[in-house]
């Protein structure tokens, strides 16, 4: 059994928390993250149905199995600026594609999410996360596998550039993650107020086992 950590997103986070290894594991490794997760509407006191956005970085990777990059990116929710061939003119043109968004419900004292996330290695290789999340404050549990893949749709496309775009994974296939993580709005009074917690940092981890 192959078991890698990485860090990645739940729906909130704040530093880095370490799993312990099951017994049954033949290899572990992990990654430090640094992100931003932007909430709308704001996180609040009171619960409510949510939609949010992620972006980190992935640095200081380590796994037993040879081979794993050190470091690589992950994003929930955003917009990928990708190169496709129009079909009309055969040229080469850049086209904003969308993630599909995360949702959750709850607020800052306990919350649900469910969404799919993109980690996108320095060797340029791809895994695309299933997941969801249960959180208590500031903890928060994630669970999920990774899926087959992601397909994206263009925002505004010209005429004769695909209107969708996959993203197949090509490292991990199959393996299923969990993990712990926390975050932290940049006003620790944020959650009380009325716009609520719209942005918060995040670092964390998850595991990814076969």
């Amino acid at each position: 059994m192959r078991k890698l950590m990485l860090g990645c997103l739940g729906a909130l986070a704040l530093s880095m928390f370490v799993i312990a290894p099951s017994a049954s594991a033949q290899s572990v490794g992990g990654c430090q993250l640094q992100g931003t997760a932007n909430f709308s509407p704001g996180l609040s006191s009171g619960s409510q149905a949510f939609a949010y956005n992620f972006e980190g970085a992935l640095s200081g990777c380590q796994s037993s199995e040879s081979g794993v990059p050190t470091s690589g990116t992950v994003a929930a929710g955003k917009t990928l600026a990708e190169q496709v061939k129009n079909s009309i003119t055969g040229a080469t043109d850049t086209v904003a594609y969308q993630q599909p968004a995360p949702s959750g419900s709850g607020g800052c004292g306990s919350s649900t999410t469910s969404g799919t996330a993109l980690v996108t290695w320095a060797d340029s290789t791809q895994t695309v996360l299933s997941y969801s999340t249960t959180g208590a404050l500031a903890a928060v549990n994630l669970s999920g596998s990774v899926v087959p893949s992601m397909t994206l749709t263009a925002v505004n496309p010209p005429a004769g550039d695909p209107t969708t775009l996959t993203i197949t994974t090509s490292r991990f296939a199959g393996d299923s993650a969990g993990g712990a993580l926390l975050f932290q709005p940049p006003d620790p009074t944020a959650c009380s107020t009325a716009a609520g917690a719209t942005v918060a940092a995040i670092s964390g981890a998850v595991s990814l086992s076969s």
